[in-house]
């Protein structure tokens, strides 16, 4: 606990410190990962896979206005079918996920104080490779640079039985962010989805995630150990807990699912629906709340918390606006106040004489035999009769129209720093200024000429709302 204390003290001369001015897309500092692989979209040119990364989500220092946290995400990857199947290339398969301490300097420019490399309770640093199944692998098989299967034994060809395919029990691909006021961190990820508890030396410290036969689930609180709610396990791939947030008394975790879940099947993801998390770490109670995306393709990727019931949550929908005119990327506030808590699941029974409402176990709350998915799915209008059942979901304002308000080239927008003047800061998440195409795996680029590669860069909007 000792070292958690000093890693806040550090700052502690900062508090009062004038609030530096953000130059409109300042870039983020990057080393470079790797440079030995084809460019695909120019051949002639080598692929500069570079240590950037640090946009899958944002946090606010606790004590100095002018830092912030950044996250990274499993490592540089692409989409791969290989021998066995769909899965990722793994282009740095020893690459550790980590956060990253920025600072705005006077001249409005990003200076790079530290990394903190995440590691598991032994002090390992972990790897950014799948779980096993039963602990939120998504059958997502890891293919090595040469696109063979990365297996138990890689001196020893694949086989199912005597030398599988390897996972990593603490394998994480991090997406959500919040940094307390003690110095730790929480982060979310879109395996599990686990929430980890790290130490300012990034030593996992504790674990919440929806598996209660996973031995590391040990926050115990009044007698309970907390797990998330168990269907949350049926998060799509790659579309697990997006974004993570504490609320300002710093006793509530808040999280967002990327997307509609696969519940129970893919049938579950052609809906407008997804859910919000509240784990009280205090008194243990976990509430759990429905949010309505604007179309079922759009993401939630972002959210900060503004009180225990508003926060500032980040929808868009993946496309690049150099590329795509009718691209959307939006700030919402939403406020849980008059939301409906689907996980007091007596009191909601207890107050509907409806008969078409039941609970599942795995599956959460059923109406007619449906999941919320397959329900919302079926027929956009549910959403008004699940008012009519008293269930509300969180209410949603626009607070800012992010293409609107500024030039934003970027695909991605995945980290929100909610700042002491009330602005947010903005990150996009660069993906290592790596992307895969038909041809292979190229630079990302912005454009569709081919000639802006993406990169980490540092935006600020003022809200509306």
């Amino acid at each position: 606990m000792q070292n958690r204390v000093d890693n806040n003290m550090e700052n502690k001369d900062q508090v009062n410190s004038p609030l530096n001015p953000i130059v409109q897309g300042s870039a983020l500092p990057y080393d470079i990962l790797n440079e030995q692989y084809q460019n695909a979209a120019y051949p002639e040119t080598k692929l500069q896979i570079r240590g950037g990364g640090f946009g899958s989500d944002a946090a606010a220092h606790p004590s100095n206005p002018n830092q912030f946290y950044a996250l990274t995400d499993r490592g540089p990857n692409s989409d791969f079918k290989g021998s066995l199947g769909e899965g990722k290339q793994f282009l740095v398969p020893n690459y550790s996920p980590k956060i990253g301490l920025f600072e705005v300097e006077a001249d409005g420019q990003i200076r790079k104080v530290k990394e903190i490399v995440l590691k598991d309770k032994n002090g390992v640093p972990v790897s950014g490779l799948p779980n096993p199944k039963a602990f939120g692998g998504t059958n997502e098989i890891p293919y090595d640079v040469s696109g063979e299967p990365m297996t138990v034994n890689p001196n020893q060809p694949y086989d199912p039985e005597t030398n599988p395919v390897k996972t990593d029990l603490n394998g994480l691909d991090p997406e959500g962010l919040a940094a307390l006021d003690d110095g730790s961190f929480w982060i979310s990820d879109e395996y599990g989805p686990h929430l980890v508890h790290y130490d300012a030396q990034g030593v996992e410290i504790g674990r919440i995630n929806p598996f209660a036969e996973d031995s590391r689930n040990s926050l115990i609180i009044n007698g309970q150990r907390l797990l998330l709610p168990q269907e949350f396990a049926k998060r799509r791939a790659n579309r697990g807990m997006e974004s993570l947030t504490i609320t300002p008394d710093q006793s509530t975790l808040v999280g967002i699912l990327e997307s509609s879940m696969d519940n129970p099947d893919k049938s579950g993801r052609l809906s407008t629906l997804t859910r919000m998390v509240m784990i009280n770490l205090k008194n243990g109670v976990i509430k759990q709340y429905l949010c309505r995306l604007d179309e079922k393709e759009h993401v939630n990727s972002a959210i900060a918390a503004l009180s225990e019931h508003e926060f500032y949550v980040a929808e868009h929908d993946r496309e690049f606006p150099l590329q795509q005119p009718t691209a959307k990327k939006f700030i919402y506030k939403l406020d849980i106040s008059q939301a409906t808590d689907i996980n007091n699941i007596e009191a909601l029974l207890e107050h509907s004489d409806d008969q078409r409402l039941r609970y599942d176990s795995e599956l959460g709350l059923l109406i007619d035999e449906q999941t919320l998915e397959q329900w919302i799915a079926q027929d956009e209008r549910h959403w008004d009769t699940l008012e009519e059942l008293g269930i509300h979901p969180v209410q949603k304002t626009l607070a800012v129209d992010i293409l609107q308000a500024i030039e934003y080239p970027h695909d991605k927008l995945e980290g929100i720093w909610l700042r002491q003047d009330g602005s947010i800061g903005l990150l996009n998440d660069d993906d290592f200024a790596m992307n895969d195409s038909d041809k292979g795996v190229e630079h990302k680029y912005l454009d569709a000429q081919k000639t802006i590669i993406d990169g980490n860069r540092l935006y600020v909007v003022q809200p509306k709302v």
